[in-house]
Formats: C-alpha cells, sequence, structure tokens
C-alpha cells in the first residue's frame, strides 16, 4: 500500500458505531436490483431470483431488522408474469407478516403518497387491519417504472404490492399538470420520518428518471429536499436508482451533486457491488452501492461476489456490514488470445479441431474453479453454522479473440458438450476480433464502421459512446432500411433492449409495414408499374419517416411539459441539491406556518406534519415530546417554486382548462437547459385521456 494509499484512508476511516446501544440503534436491510421474474422460463435458472430473494427476508428475519429498504428493480419486466407476481406476494407475507413489535415511530404523516380515495394509510404497520413484522420499503428501478393508463393514471407493479399490504411504495415522482406548472415544479422529494430512541432517520427516495432529466433538475437547483427544521439532528438517506457510471453527455448522474445535509446515498441500478462506504470528494456523506441478488448479463461486474448490506445508524454515526448470498451461482470468467495461445503453446490456428480442443480445455478448467468456489463459500459457512447447501451448476463464460483465425466451430454446438455442468451451456463462449488500427474509410453496408470504431478515440472515449440508441441508429443508418424507418426501429430495438418488452420489434414492424401497404394504396391512383415501385415505397416511407418523427417529438414536449425558459444569460448553478433559500443561512421560515389538513388530495402540496405512531405499544409522539413535536415539523422553503402539484387521482378532479403560465418564483432565473424527455410519455397520455373523458361525461350528463 502506497503512502497516499495509507493517507488517504486516515483522513476517511471506514465509518462505525463507536459504543453500541440496542434501544437506540436502527438495523436496515439494504438491497437493490433484485430482478425477479429474470429467466423464469429457464429451467435451471429460472427459480435463480426467486431463491435469492427469499435469502435476503431470511437474513432479515435472522439479523432481526427493523425494516428492509430496496432501491429499485424488484422485479426485471414492467409487467411481471402472475407467477412471479404470486411468488413475491407469498414470500412478503410469509417473511414480513406477523405479530413482532414494530419499534419504529413514525413521525411523517401516514397519509402521504396514500391511495387517493381509501381511508387506509400509506404506511402498511401503521394500518390497525394489518400485523406487520417487518416493514419493507422500497423505490421503482428502470424495469419496473411506472407505465400504462387507468384510473390512477401510470402504475407500476410496486403499486399492487403498495395497496395490498406489502410493502411501502416511496419515491414516486408525479408529472405537472400542463407546460406552465412544469416550468417551475421540478422534483420535489418527501421524506418517510422515523425515530427509535433517540435516532431520527429520514428515508428521502427518487425514483428512476431519464438521466438526462435528473442531470438537469440537479444542475438547475429544482430538486427540493423537504427537511425538518432540525436536519442537523436526523441521519438522511437518499435512495436513487441511476446510472452513476458515465454513459456520455448527462448520461449519469455525478456522485457531487446531492444535499449537504445527506448521510449516506443508497445508489441502485449499478449491479457490481460496492457496499464498502465510499466518500465523496468535498461532500459530507457516504455512498453505498449493494449491486444486484442475480447476474442479469456475464459480465465481468456480474462476477464479483454478491452481497447484502446490514446498515446500523446510531443517532448521526452508521456502519455497514456486508452479508454473503449463498443462493447466487458462482460466476466465473476469463479472456482467451489465440494468436498468444499459438506462440506461446504452438497452436495451430488453421486447425479448427485443435482450436476447439483447447477451449474445450479452457472451459473445464473455469468448471473446476467455479466448483472450487462454491465448496470454499460452502465450507465457511458450515463453520458459521450454517446448513450445508447443494452444489448449484455454475455461470462460465470464455471471451475468446479469434483475430486471425479464419474458421471458427459454432458457440452454440461447442456449449451443448457441457450440458449438465454449467448453467448456461448456450453461451459459454463469445468472439471477438481486436479491432483494426487502419484510418476510417468508406461506411461499408455489411459491415458498418460506428463512432466506437474511431482508432483515435482512447478507450475510455469509446466507452463514453456505448449507448444502445446511437449505435443502433448509425447501423440502421448503414444498411440503407427500403421499408422500415431509421428512427422507429430505433426505438422499437431501444425498448427491446433497455425494458425487455420482447414484442417492440415485432410490434413496430407490423405496425410500420401495414402503414406502409396503406400509404402506398392512397398514392397510387392506378395500377403501380414495377419500375415505379420502388420510388413509390421510397416517399411513402420518407413522409411516414418524418411523421414518426414529429410526433415522437410533440410527444415528448407533452410529456415533459417542458417549455423554452426565460434566458437571461446566467448560467451559474450548484453542484448539490441545495434550496435557494440555503443561500441565505436557512431552509425554512423563522415562523412556522399555520398547519393544514391533508385529508384532501391537494395537501400534497403543503408541508408534510407531524403524525404520531398508531399502535404497537407506543404512545403519541405530542404527549411523550412536547418540544420535539414543532422539530419534527416539515415546512417547504420560504423562496421554493409554488408550483401546482398534484396526485393522480386529483387529475381526474381537474377542470379541462389550461392554467396560464406562472412566472418562477425563484430569486435567480436559470438559462435555458434542454434535455431528453422522462420517458413518461404514458403518464401524460393517462392524463390527457382523462381531460378527454371527462369532457365526454359532462357533454352526456347535459
Amino acid at each position: 500500500m502506497s503512502e497516499y494509499q495509507v493517507e488517504d484512508d486516515l483522513a476517511h476511516p471506514t465509518p462505525s458505531i463507536r459504543s453500541s446501544y440496542g434501544d437506540d440503534t436502527i438495523k436496515i436491510m439494504l438491497a437493490t436490483d433484485n430482478h425477479i421474474g429474470y429467466l423464469e422460463r429457464d429451467p435451471v435458472r429460472g427459480q435463480d431470483s426467486i431463491d435469492a430473494f427469499r435469502e435476503i427476508l431470511q437474513l432479515a428475519v435472522k439479523h432481526d431488522v427493523d425494516f428492509i429498504l430496496l432501491a429499485g428493480d424488484l422485479f426485471h419486466e414492467n409487467r411481471p408474469s402472475r407467477d412471479c407476481l404470486y411468488q413475491t406476494m407469498a414470500l412478503l407475507r410469509e417473511y414480513t407478516m406477523g405479530d413482532r413489535p414494530i419499534q419504529l415511530e413514525l413521525l411523517s404523516d401516514p397519509d402521504d403518497g396514500k391511495a387517493s380515495g381509501f381511508s387506509f394509510p400509506a404506511v402498511n404497520y401503521e394500518d390497525p387491519n394489518f400485523n406487520v413484522g417487518i416493514p419493507v420499503f422500497s423505490i421503482h428501478g428502470n424495469h419496473d417504472d411506472p407505465q400504462g393508463a387507468g384510473p390512477q393514471g401510470a402504475l407500476s407493479a410496486l403499486d399492487m404490492l403498495s395497496v395490498s399490504g406489502l410493502i411501502n411504495y416511496m419515491g414516486k415522482i408525479d408529472l405537472p399538470l400542463d407546460d406552465s406548472d412544469a416550468q417551475n415544479s421540478g422534483i420535489a422529494v418527501k421524506p418517510v420520518l422515523l425515530r427509535k430512541g433517540n435516532t431520527r432517520l429520514g428515508l428521502y427516495g427518487v425514483g428512476n428518471v431519464k438521466d438526462q432529466r435528473m442531470h438537469f433538475e440537479l444542475r438547475s437547483n429544482r430538486v427540493r429536499m423537504f427537511m425538518p427544521k432540525d436536519k442537523d439532528k436526523w441521519f438522511n438517506i437518499l435512495l436513487l436508482h441511476q446510472n452513476r457510471v458515465p454513459h456520455g453527455p448527462q448520461q449519469s448522474v455525478p456522485a457531487g451533486m446531492f444535499d449537504d445535509n445527506i448521510d449516506l446515498v443508497v445508489w441502485g441500478h449499478e449491479h457490481d457491488c460496492r457496499i464498502i462506504p465510499e466518500p465523496v470528494a468535498g461532500k459530507p456523506y457516504y455512498i453505498t452501492q449493494p449491486g444486484s441478488s442475480v447476474a442479469t448479463s456475464l459480465a465481468d461486474g456480474e462476477a464479483i461476489e454478491k452481497h447484502v448490506a446490514l446498515l446500523k445508524i446510531q443517532g448521526k454515526e452508521f456502519e455497514l456490514i456486508p452479508i454473503p448470498l449463498r443462493t447466487v451461482r458462482p460466476f466465473v470468467l476469463d479472456d482467451v488470445i489465440l494468436t498468444d495461445a499459438a506462440e506461446d503453446e504452438g497452436l495451430d490456428l488453421t486447425d479448427k479441431v485443435e482450436i476447439a480442443k483447447y477451449l474445450r480445455k479452457k472451459v473445464n478448467e473455469l468448471i473446476d474453479r467455479a466448483n472450487a468456489l462454491w465448496d470454499e463459500r460452502n465450507a465457511k459457512a458450515v463453520e458459521d453454522g450454517e446448513p450445508e447447501l447443494p452444489r448449484m451448476l455454475p455461470l462460465v463464460r470464455l471471451k475468446v479473440d479469434t483475430t486471425g483465425v479464419h474458421e471458427m466451430s459454432n458457440p452454440v454446438r461447442f456449449g451443448q458438450e457441457f450440458q449438465g455442468r454449467v448453467a448456461n451451456p448456450r453461451d459459454v463462449l463469445v468472439f471477438h476480433r481486436a479491432k483494426k488500427s487502419a484510418g476510417r474509410g468508406k461506411v461499408k453496408v455489411d459491415e458498418p464502421e460506428l463512432s466506437i470504431d474511431d482508432p483515435e478515440l482512447s478507450v475510455a472515449e469509446k466507452l463514453s459512446k456505448v449507448r444502445v440508441q446511437t449505435l443502433v441508429k448509425e447501423y440502421l443508418a448503414a444498411q440503407e432500411l427500403q421499408l422500415l424507418g431509421e428512427a422507429g426501429m430505433s426505438d422499437a430495438i431501444e425498448s427491446f433492449v433497455e425494458k425487455d418488452d420482447t414484442h417492440a420489434i415485432q410490434n413496430h414492424v407490423h405496425v410500420a409495414l401495414k402503414s406502409l401497404m396503406k400509404g402506398v394504396q392512397a398514392n397510387s391512383a392506378d395500377e403501380v408499374q414495377e419500375d415505379d415501385l420502388d420510388d413509390l415505397v421510397g416517399r411513402v416511407r420518407e413522409q411516414h419517416e418524418q411523421e414518426y418523427v414529429e410526433k415522437k417529438q410533440s410527444n415528448s414536449v407533452k410529456a415533459t411539459g417542458k417549455g423554452k425558459a426565460a434566458d437571461n444569460g446566467s448560467a451559474e448553478s450548484e453542484d448539490s441539491m441545495m434550496m435557494d433559500i440555503d443561500a441565505a443561512g436557512s431552509d425554512f421560515e423563522s415562523d412556522p406556518p399555520p398547519k393544514k389538513k391533508t385529508a384532501t388530495s391537494k395537501s400534497r402540496a403543503a408541508p408534510a406534519k407531524k403524525a404520531p405512531a398508531k399502535g404497537k405499544g407506543k404512545k403519541a409522539a405530542a404527549e411523550s415530546d412536547d418540544d420535539e413535536d414543532e422539530d419534527d415539523e416539515i415546512e417547504e422553503p420560504e423562496e421554493a417554486p409554488k408550483a401546482k402539484r398534484t396526485s393522480r387521482a386529483a387529475v381526474l378532479s381537474q377542470t379541462t382548462k389550461k392554467a396560464p403560465a406562472k412566472k418562477s418564483a425563484t430569486s435567480a432565473k436559470q438559462s435555458t437547459l434542454m434535455f431528453a424527455p422522462a420517458g413518461r410519455t404514458s403518464r401524460a397520455a393517462a392524463t390527457k385521456s382523462q381531460r378527454k373523458t371527462k369532457e365526454v361525461v359532462e357533454l352526456d350528463s347535459d
């Protein structure tokens, strides 16, 4: 270890609790990216995600945690199957329900975020009709984000678990009603406030949004944190589900852009396990990244041993204890360069049989290494008093550089030889070739040269350009499609890759070809000559492509609700989620505003008030500590934008008239910064459809 590393460790020691007191210590089980339902139809790996989630719940019971905290992507698909929902709900009911007393007192409003039109509270253990032993709090990720339309607007699978009383869904962000509201609203983050003994905990959740929008909101100081007046006495946790690794301009969320009053950031979405708290340069908080509980890709980051974290909090001190997951398959991978093997071991690159024999030897070595790794983990667990588990088939990946080799065997047929020995026989091998260093020439149709192939780019620059949407557009543009448009096909492929929508490409091709046929028929009064058919099809395709792009841009503007902000030449912004009033030295008014009732749907825009815990042998907070009642109030910053915020249900009761544009109430105007759509077009469409429905109902009633 270098001297610099020693000094850095001394400057940033691993956080720990110096003197632990059980009555004041909050214990939390941290997990992210469970991806329940991944490969659920696979005969070997179909139950891997369920088994890992079951083990997480069992560990929560074993360590007697106060609650479980999940940072997104509980489900792998946006519309999980019935079997997936059934098993998840059964596990939650099995391990989180019971008569175990809850020692956490809820200090925030239990009705904040509840289902509109119903009486049961948003936090399940505050419901007298439920016996909750271990509460579960979760935000949504990019795989299980709200989609679709219905009476409540866009819904997520987590909404189903929430109304059934199995989890507590937090971090939902309502879209503004119109463009004028979008100018001032930003993202409002209201906490769940908990207390155990003398330890006060604030949970701030932000469900996944497009990285471009999150980057814009942070840079523009439009992320408003609703914090108690005595926020320095609270331990504040922020849950995120965003890209942490940069993939291009504004394609990630920088780690140093959060509020200085945050103590710990729990980062979801990234699958490599990095539980040990990592300090952020120039910031007082730490970041922990539990990673996924199941391998969803055979990449290097997934090969790191899977863990969950036991988080202990006492006052302003905390410590994180990694706990390995035993039911996760061992995963090993290696690289082979055949030209190097030819030089070192005399491998004949012209003999396909000899190459296959060499690769078979390498795969067998990986299998032996994976089995030894499983046995080592099993033996260690047995020493700790855990039961021995039967050996699981490992995941094995061998990446082969075939540069200089003219003919290779079929990788799928090769993998069948290891059926019954590995869990992924179809993709044991993956072939690739080293990029040529020759200058960029003319793009070939069969072998298009993409932007990442530029030999003048460094490895870091190439990685920053690896975006599915960009690569697909470049590839499709090189193909010169005659029937399908590049933009629509690119969006369909992106949905297939990022949303696991297996029918996206098929549906797009079907709709596009049907529309193309209608367009050709409409533009040809008589029979079309064969020589003129190509020209006619090309004109119709270009027309449809232009209409698709215009429609997409129009929908993007409506979905994000963003118009052009007034540009006064000021481009300054802070790199944290500091509110404008923070510059004056305080987040809140000196005198608290009068308390308002929170029974109506409009109360969500008002500051959340303290609500005493119900049942569980706890007395009301107002009776136990009169002085702390005022400290637990949450107030909106006095200079924060007064945007009209509504819940999804409140959209139904709004009139169809659009509100006039409002000027920003902030003291300093932000310069215009354009960013990509937030990706919630379905939620905006749900709002629009509800308005149309209301108009029809009113006309019928007349």
